[in-house]
């Protein structure tokens, strides 16, 4: 089964904030191909559909960003998931805002839901969709950035930004082969 996990923090505090970027885009995904995160399961909100002819399950964990990898690595573990088969959604500081690049393995770069998904797993060979959000202007502490909402100029753009997110979701799901 394919997993597609988009990363975010729980809760309505954080519901509009670029941390959450990889739920946002999962939220566009449901609504898009018509299905709802209806079931909890591995600390996470999460919905079993079919699309391209393969089964996906989509992933929101509910254990805050830094804890991440501990909903996913129980989700591979329970449906022996090929980390080959795995694909994250997240945000991605050092891009300029709407950049977004899928990318298969490497470092966590700072990103702590990253780190945590690595710790868990064992290993960082796994598929990410990495969602530009850009640093702030001011040499802000980075916490408080990726914590606070998009600014006016970034909403304007937002909308493109998912939509092209969503499609390379769809690439992803209809080029990759399940075992």
């Amino acid at each position: 089964m394919l997993t597609v996990c988009g990363l975010g923090n729980p809760g309505e505090k954080y519901e509009h904030t670029k941390h959450n970027i990889g739920f946002i885009i999962l939220e566009h995904l449901a609504h898009k191909f018509d299905f709802k995160f209806s079931q909890k399961k591995f600390n996470s909100s999460v919905a079993e559909v079919s699309i391209h002819d393969k089964k996906v399950l989509f992933i929101k964990p509910q254990t805050f960003m830094n804890r991440s990898g501990e909903a996913i690595k129980q989700s591979v573990s329970f449906y022996k998931t090929d980390l080959k088969q795995l694909l994250v959604i997240h945000d991605e500081i050092d891009f300029p805002f709407g950049k977004i690049k899928l990318k298969f393995d490497g470092g966590d770069a700072g990103h702590n839901g990253l780190n945590s998904i690595i710790e868990e797993l064992g290993t960082a060979s796994f598929h990410r969709l990495r969602i530009g959000i850009g640093r702030p202007a001011m040499k802000e502490e980075v916490s408080s950035y990726v914590l606070s909402p998009f600014s006016s100029e970034q909403e304007m753009k937002l909308f493109q930004v998912i939509n092209q997110a969503c499609d390379e979701i769809g690439k992803f799901i209809e080029r990759s082969i399940v075992l």
